[in-house]
């Protein structure tokens, strides 16, 4: 295990989750020694730096990554693998928030990030367990009322893609009795995260980008041509992207208050064979119910269910992933209450105080994009568009979300998880009651 100056520590190469035992090969790729220049440096080889690089080299940009530990290492080789649309606000929250103008922007870009991947995965040959379908459980009338909210609005910008699912057709996705209904968005789906990342990894390196592994920041010093300092080297770029996002550490420290690190859990069952699986999940579509603290679970490709959910706020690690786990998985399938749990893990993804993902620039010539909470997946693949698009000079997408106003966490770094904890008992009260 080693360990940076910003005091953070980095086993290599990979959390021991069912994705790392599962990945594909992939070359060592070595820290950065020495100084050397580029045109763009992008801190981060996880799906924001991957996809804004790739999105950069296509575009004929000269690109070095450089990643504290290994490609996909983070929140982006561990989270539960689901496309989810959207952001973590609804529409109509980012309307009443900051205006109808803004809503438009945010709305005609919510369903691209699902479709970047599959252009991506189509493109470069990426052999990532892609499915398609992606389905929203309500298990009261409330949510299944801001269901049919969302349809709605969703509709409005574009998505045409949506099926609302009774308490019947609903057991076509997830064959159980907890949910009175839910809603399928045929755009959404779910893959294999750490495959996709070490696919991205490998076409920008098809198209001349270059990662260095095992290359921790420890500052980036704005300038005419920033520099990027690492514990062995520096790269001198004309433009950097902070992509370090719940793992960036104090590497730069403006950005440190402005996100949270969040902890969430996954576990893989044992293999439960093709007839089992195709029972229990007839579709194969992948499923997150519509709680707060909400439940998320597909089927993999070697048919073990894999089953999230958990929070803990500050991104620390539970002692006992499998019983926080087990609970739940036993009252959405009874009939596994006793499964063999062959892999279970924690990572960290980066919440922000408005549930909004903020980009900016710190300088002229430094960008930075974070704080999907929760969404990861699609966002981080249309941020890395879009910052691409603002390096090029095509700013007007990037702006819409670089425009929105965003806050620190009240209270500071000592406060900031007490609040939100208690925040989070507030709405868990509500569910209990049906609200």
């Amino acid at each position: 295990m080693s360990r940076n100056p910003n005091n953070q520590s980095f086993p290599a190469p990979h959390a021991p989750s069912y994705y790392a035992a599962t990945a594909h090969a992939a070359p060592e790729r070595p820290p950065l020694a020495g100084a050397i220049t580029t045109q763009v440096c992008v801190v981060g080889a996880g799906f924001s730096g991957l996809a804004t690089a790739v999105s950069l080299a296509e575009r004929g940009y000269q690109v070095v990554v450089v990643e504290a530990s290994h490609v996909g290492w983070g929140a982006s080789g561990r989270n539960g693998g689901q496309l989810v649309n959207g952001y973590s606000r609804d529409l109509d929250v980012v309307e009443s928030r900051y205006g109808a103008k803004a809503a438009q922007a945010l709305g005609s870009m919510a369903f691209e990030g699902a479709a970047i991947i599959r252009e991506r995965v189509a493109r470069y040959g990426i052999d990532c367990d892609l499915r398609d379908g992606g389905v929203f459980a309500a298990l009261n009338e409330n949510q299944l009322d801001e269901l049919k909210t969302r349809v709605t609005s969703w509709q409005s910008y574009g998505n045409d893609a949506l099926q609302m699912l009774d308490e019947r057709t609903i057991r076509e996705h997830t064959n159980t009795d907890l949910y009175i209904g839910g809603l399928l968005d045929k755009r959404g789906g779910h893959l294999h995260p750490l495959n996709l990342a070490l696919g991205e990894a490998a076409a920008l390196e098809s198209l001349g980008g270059v990662i260095y592994e095992r290359s921790p920041v420890t500052k980036v010093q704005p300038g005419a041509k920033p520099v990027v300092h690492t514990d062995g080297g520096q790269v001198r770029a004309d433009t950097v992207v902070v992509c370090g996002n719940a793992y960036l550490g104090k590497a730069v420290p403006a950005l440190r208050d402005r996100v949270m690190p969040v902890a969430t859990q996954v576990m893989a069952t044992e293999p439960l064979g093709a007839e089992t699986a195709n029972r229990l999940m007839p579709a194969g579509s992948c499923v997150e119910d519509c709680n707060y603290m909400l439940d998320y679970y597909r089927m993999s490709a070697d048919h073990r269910l894999l089953f999230g959910g958990g929070t803990v706020y500050g991104g620390t690690t539970p002692a006992d992933i499998e019983a926080k786990l087990r609970p739940h998985l036993a009252r959405t399938f009874p009939e596994l209450a006793k499964a063999r749990i062959d892999y279970a893990w924690s990572g960290n993804f980066a919440l922000t105080l408005t549930r909004i993902p903020h980009m900016g620039e710190l300088e002229d010539n430094v960008y930075f994009s974070h704080g999907y909470s929760g969404h990861g997946v699609t966002t981080t693949h249309l941020a890395g568009r879009l910052l691409a698009e603002a390096i090029d000079g095509e700013r007007e997408r990037f702006e819409a979300f670089a425009a929105l106003r965003n806050y620190p966490f009240p209270g500071g770094r000592l406060f900031r998880v007490p609040l939100s904890v208690l925040g989070s008992w507030y709405y868990q009260a509500r569910e209990k009651m049906g609200l």
